[in-house]
């Protein structure tokens, strides 16, 4: 059951209207946060256990079944951090990009339903910037300008994604900046995505935003927001960036790579995003 309208309803409401394939929900303060079933507990799979071996266990059976092979250990664990991490980042940096509102999620305070695309989160507190109406709210934070609110935001995906990365690591056989660059990567990728969906002056304001938010010495984040222009066949500019990490896709397709993998070629992007404005 759903709670009141907080200070996160709208954000999380304009998210699913443009993505309906993340819907984030806030139950009753009077219950638990949902588990079992489908749904696992953010603080499970930062346990490292039988939680993270089933959660893992959904990649190497979609691996198999979509592709006609069988991925690495290293390669599912990779696979399962990214369509866990990047729903999850946007849980922080939606709400900061469309309200200006930051929440701090611990894993203690998320749970995922992957098979729905369904997160229930329950927010410790949050930061705000002066003015805003939500300051005078219980669990506000003020802060006193933009350059701190872009702190709060890097903090608040740190402590969540720390845990969770600390025990997906061993299995992806990477650690410290291997890992950070992996989280740069959804951080950013996750915010421009969806900023796309809002339209072309959001996907333009996302760019500006992300540089600010991560300029590449904002440890522990590896890498910058890492953007860079190219020219489409008609003269237009066509924003592209370069991943910090390697979601190793290509072990399992290699004739395959992500747009935005240095491994792609500048021309390879431009036909890409063409066809993709074209669409």
């Amino acid at each position: 059951m759903p709670a009141t309208d907080s200070p996160f309803t709208a954000a999380y409401a304009r998210l699913t209207a443009v993505y309906p394939g993340l819907t984030v929900t806030e139950p009753d303060p009077a219950r638990a946060l949902p588990e079992g079933g489908d749904w696992i507990a953010a603080a499970g799979l930062a346990e490292g256990g039988d939680e993270l071996d089933a959660f893992l266990a959904w990649d190497e059976a979609q691996v198999l079944r979509d592709y006609g092979r069988r991925a690495r250990p290293d390669v599912v664990a990779s696979f399962g951090l990214h369509r866990y991490a990047w729903p999850a980042c946007l849980l922080i940096t939606a709400p900061w990009f469309l309200r200006r509102r930051v929440p701090r999620l611990p894993v203690t305070a998320v749970s995922y339903d992957r098979s729905a695309g369904r997160m229930a989160v329950r927010p410790a507190s949050f930061a705000c910037l002066p003015g805003d109406p939500a300051a005078a709210l219980p669990g506000a934070v003020v802060v006193p300008d933009e350059e701190a609110l872009r702190a709060e935001v890097r903090a608040a995906v740190a402590e969540h994604l720390e845990p969770v990365l600390e025990a997906f690591g061993p299995r992806m056989r990477r650690r410290g900046r291997a890992l950070w660059g992996m989280a740069t990567d959804e951080i950013v990728e996750g915010l421009w995505y969806v900023a796309h969906l809002l339209g072309a002056d959001e996907e333009r304001r996302a760019v500006r935003e992300l540089e600010l938010l991560l300029p590449g010495a904002t440890r522990p984040y590896a890498g910058s927001a890492a953007f860079r222009v190219l020219t489409g066949p008609d003269g237009e500019p066509l924003a592209t960036r370069d991943r910090a990490s390697c979601c190793m896709f290509y072990t399992v397709r290699p004739e395959d790579t992500c747009a935005t993998c240095p491994r792609t070629r500048d021309s390879d992007r431009i036909t890409e995003f063409s066809a993709t404005a074209a669409a």
